[in-house]
């Protein structure tokens, strides 16, 4: 579940920084925590309301840095860094695609968080420059998702499926309604100079603003090393046993 920082250096904001790092670490966590599961070392339903909870803790704060971060770059002249960022991100969405395709082709990810950043990075752009009205429009969304029906659209998996084969589960899946309502909103905690928050200097704050600025690496690598390590502590355990 990761963001590209989309701010240039010397616009740089470290409770960005901090706040989107709060979202990597807790996204570790919740993969760990995954691992562990899929391993027998914990015994739990992704589906319970806590997981449930704790997962859109970390798609909102992923999410709604997404629409901020769009905001903070307004001023940017250099659209070829955009266009360098919207790489970044297609080809890493298409790495993840191609690598669970190759590794665990009945549960690949087709459209997983990464995907759904990139579509919304591009969605939220024109409505950046009018922070009021994207999250308007984002509340709005929001608002209707969960007090209606109108944009849940059930059988839109069964649908496409008819024309592209797909599989019936997935690792990671995240439809556009309502996390787009979220993206929209973040525009406006640009507005209102959230980023110019101070926090202290302290070890830990450090830790968590690398982690922000350096969220993409470590998404498409942490997997990797979380899961090989419990693996590994598994096999051990197996072989000792």
């Amino acid at each position: 579940m990761p963001i590209i920082d989309n701010v240039s250096t010397k616009k740089r904001s470290a409770f960005l920084d901090v706040y989107r790092g709060t979202a990597v670490l807790l996204m570790i966590v919740f993969h760990f925590c995954w691992d562990l599961l899929n391993f027998g070392f914990m015994d739990y339903s992704i589906y319970d309301p806590f997981w449930v909870a704790f997962r859109s803790i970390i798609l909102t704060l992923f999410l709604s840095a997404v629409g901020w971060s769009a905001y903070l770059t307004l001023g940017s002249s250099k659209k070829r860094a955009w266009w360098q960022r919207d790489a970044k991100l297609f080809f890493s969405a298409v790495a993840i695609s191609l690598a669970t395709y190759l590794a665990i082709p009945e549960q690949w990810i087709y459209f997983g968080i990464l995907h759904f950043i990139f579509i919304a990075s591009l969605l939220v752009r024109p409505l950046a420059h009018k922070p009021i009205l994207s999250a308007l429009i984002g509340a709005s969304i929001l608002v209707i998702y969960h007090t209606s029906s109108w944009l849940h659209f059930p059988h839109a998996f069964t649908t496409i499926s008819q024309y592209i084969h797909l599989p019936q589960r997935t690792l990671d899946i995240l439809f556009p309604f309502p996390w787009v309502g979220v993206v929209l909103i973040g525009p406006l905690l640009g507005y209102l100079n959230w980023h110019k928050c101070p926090i202290p200097n302290h070890f830990f704050i450090r830790i968590m603003t690398f982690m922000g600025r350096h969220a993409l690496p470590i998404y498409l690598m942490h997997q990797v090393f979380l899961f090989t390590l419990v693996a590994s502590v598994k096999m051990v355990l197996t072989h000792f046993s």
